[in-house]
């Protein structure tokens, strides 16, 4: 039977995993137990903050519009329960977006929303 040496395998296995932690600092990209550790750690981060970016996205464009929405003297509950009665049916991504950019449009919809 012919004898295995692992060194190849061993030694691409670090490498890939050193130029996964480019970037990071101080002795985290490079010597290779301090880089398993915080590679472990950003990718269990990563998989984290994926959703709490969302969460915090949908939190933005909620106070976007109830910015927009209270010019017109109405609060952001009242507005969003308004439009679903009558089935305006606009993600709040665009409702935000338009409450800044497209202050008349948005108006129109207050007012649509609200008859």
């Amino acid at each position: 039977m012919v004898r295995v040496k692992r060194g190849t395998s061993a030694h691409k296995r670090r490498k890939n995993l050193l130029e996964q932690t480019k970037g990071f600092r101080w002795g985290r990209k490079n010597r290779y137990a301090l880089a398993k550790e915080a590679l472990f750690h950003a990718l269990s981060y990563n998989y984290r903050d994926r959703k709490v970016r969302k969460r915090e996205k949908r939190q933005l464009w909620q106070v976007q519009i109830n910015a927009g929405s209270r010019k017109q003297n109405i609060p952001y509950s009242k507005l969003m329960g308004a439009m679903k009665k009558k089935n305006i049916v606009i993600d709040r991504k665009i409702l935000a977006q338009l409450a800044q950019e497209q202050p008349k449009i948005f108006e129109k919809i207050v007012e649509e929303a609200m008859k």
